[in-house]
């Protein structure tokens, strides 16, 4: 048990990719599912197309999702819409197609959040700018987050009214706080603007290393949490935020 943490708020159960334990992720089914089992936010993937739609699919080719060797960027909206997405979960889903952004993002209701990682190249942002700048939603509400340093970076120069997360796949060799990865990567992170991390799980997180990201305003959420025991520790050392497969089904175990 973790006796001294910092004080947060409420960390956020985000759903990734939707509710995608459950519905097939990054669809119109598993997104409206998770609002319907209370998550405090969404995370999608994104891509643009070649008529410069915003996709909202995992991978740059839709065969993951459809059996399709398509390049998202090779093909128009019109065109990627007319494959309907495997049905790998139930027959309830078998019609659903991949969406645009501007269809997840009229689905947000008031005080919930959207994660919206980019997957392709910095070509995407005005077609982003655009999307979001039609949006009904609050600044605050939406999060802009992927790798790389430069990209992001770039993104932030876009997007300065937006919190802006850096996704992070993390060692156990660099786990430790007092390693100088760190120290390097929070003076990056401060000169880009970026506002926060999203980091993969690893069971040696502890609680120095949130501190001393907290104390030099970094926020954090940890990615892909679906067992309530990692859920509980994370939340004891104060992250920001989870994102999980199964958000509904984690809150009810973690009582949240």
């Amino acid at each position: 048990m973790i006796k001294h943490f910092i004080k947060t708020a409420k960390p956020l159960i985000i759903a990734h990719r939707g509710e995608s334990y459950d519905a097939p992720e990054n669809t119109l089914k598993s997104i409206n599912l998770a609002w319907q089992r209370g998550a405090d936010g969404i995370e999608i993937d994104v891509h643009l197309s070649m008529d410069n739609e915003i996709m909202v699919v995992h991978n740059k080719k839709i065969k993951t999702v459809s059996g399709k060797s398509l390049l998202i960027k090779s093909h128009t909206a019109e065109e990627l819409k007319k494959y309907s997405v495997n049905n790998t979960k139930t027959e309830n889903y078998a019609s659903e197609t991949i969406p645009t952004l501007k269809e997840v993002l009229s689905t947000v209701p008031i005080k919930k959040y959207i994660f919206i990682e980019i997957k392709c190249g910095v070509k995407i942002i005005p077609a982003l700018i655009r999307t979001l700048n039609q949006s009904k939603l609050d600044t605050e509400q939406i999060k802009l987050i992927g790798f790389g340093l430069k990209k992001m970076s770039l993104v932030k120069n876009a997007f300065p009214e937006y919190e802006i997360f850096l996704n992070k796949r993390v060692s156990m060799g660099k786990i430790f706080p007092g390693s100088s990865y760190w120290d390097n990567l929070i003076k990056k992170l401060k000169i880009n603007f970026i506002d926060g991390i999203n980091l993969s799980y690893t069971r040696s997180l502890n609680f120095k290393l949130v501190e001393k990201l907290k104390l030099n305003k970094v926020k954090i959420f940890i990615w892909t949490i679906n067992s309530p025991k990692r859920a509980i520790k994370l939340i004891e050392l104060g992250v920001d935020g989870i994102m999980s497969d199964r958000q509904g089904w984690l809150r009810e175990k973690i009582n949240l």
